[in-house]
């Protein structure tokens, strides 16, 4: 399985908190994301895992787009 996290970004009112964030991860890969405090990291995760919805890019686990996937699939999926 290969995770693609792709141009992620979210803002909270007029705080951008997120900005174009692209990674991907390969199954039995363990990754770690680092940066101060405020940088986003939660935020990151949290888009990830379909806990916040981002205001732009996409999430891809094996090439399905996880967007509309409920949370308990991903879940499944082991994310």
């Amino acid at each position: 399985m290969k995770l693609d996290v792709s141009h992620l970004s979210k803002s909270y009112k007029n705080r951008q908190v997120v900005n174009a964030v692209t990674f991907s991860v390969e199954s039995g890969k363990v990754v770690g994301l680092l940066g101060p405090n405020g940088a986003g990291k939660t935020t990151t995760f949290y888009m990830v895992v379909g806990l916040v919805k981002p205001d732009s890019g996409t999430v891809t686990l094996d090439g399905v787009d996880l967007a509309n996937e409920p949370i308990f699939e991903r879940a499944r999926q082991g994310l």
